[in-house]
């Protein structure tokens, strides 16, 4: 297929099923996550389910023989840090290490995690990188409204905005983007690497280096 359209682009899916009661609504953050996750929804026979397909290729991890049913509701951490979170919900994910590297690069010890699932969300597990991290960021290719707004939900709810943790949620602009080919898109939302790295800079109130990315 040719490029992405307007409305077209896999933007508001997440928003509008993970409003659903009883709704499982996954991302893969890799290819071998993928065949899990399809796995996991056929495994699912009590209530209804959801998973992503990526389009593009696969990011080269090792892909298992068969897939594996998921516990539902449960992320993985795929690196550990102290300062700075990353929590990807889909097919950011490699873009999340990749910003994590640049990040330790300039002194900011960074946890990348991959939540998985919007629904039921991995309350422990953002607990955890909402009480160790000075700032969390929530990154997908979605609309507002979706991964990122169930997460700040949780944290407002639970108390952990109190304490003076530094929340941005990642996603894609409230506009319809212009057809382009999906990594043009991704970069014009800030949702690359570059722009990861930029949002953190930003948030820690070091302008001068978030300037330098953007230049």
């Amino acid at each position: 297929v040719g490029a992405d359209g307007a409305t077209h682009a896999g933007s508001f899916d997440t928003t509008y099923l993970a409003c659903l009661p009883n709704f499982v609504v996954m991302a893969p953050g890799d290819e071998a996550e993928l065949t899990h996750m399809v796995a996991t929804a056929v495994a699912i026979d009590d209530r209804p389910s959801s998973f992503r397909f990526p389009r593009g290729e696969g990011v080269g991890v090792d892909m298992p023989e068969t897939g594996v049913p998921l516990e539902i509701g449960r992320g993985r951490i795929m690196r550990e840090g102290t300062k700075v979170a990353l929590l990807s919900f889909g097919g950011r994910l490699a873009e999340c290490l990749a910003a994590a590297e640049e990040l330790e690069a300039h002194g900011l010890s960074t946890t990348v995690a991959d939540a998985r699932f919007a629904r039921p969300l991995d309350t422990a597990l953002i607990d955890r990188l909402a009480r160790e991290h000075e700032v969390l960021l929530t990154v997908e290719e979605g609309a507002i409204g979706g991964f990122g707004s169930h997460v700040l939900n949780h944290l407002a709810l639970s108390g952990a905005l109190d304490a003076g943790l530094k929340v941005r949620p990642l996603a894609f602009p409230d506009r319809f983007l212009d057809q382009d080919k999906p990594d043009a898109m991704y970069a014009t939302a800030g949702l690359d690497a570059r722009g990861i790295v930029s949002t953190v800079f930003a948030t820690l109130g070091r302008d001068g280096d978030a300037a330098v990315l953007r230049a």
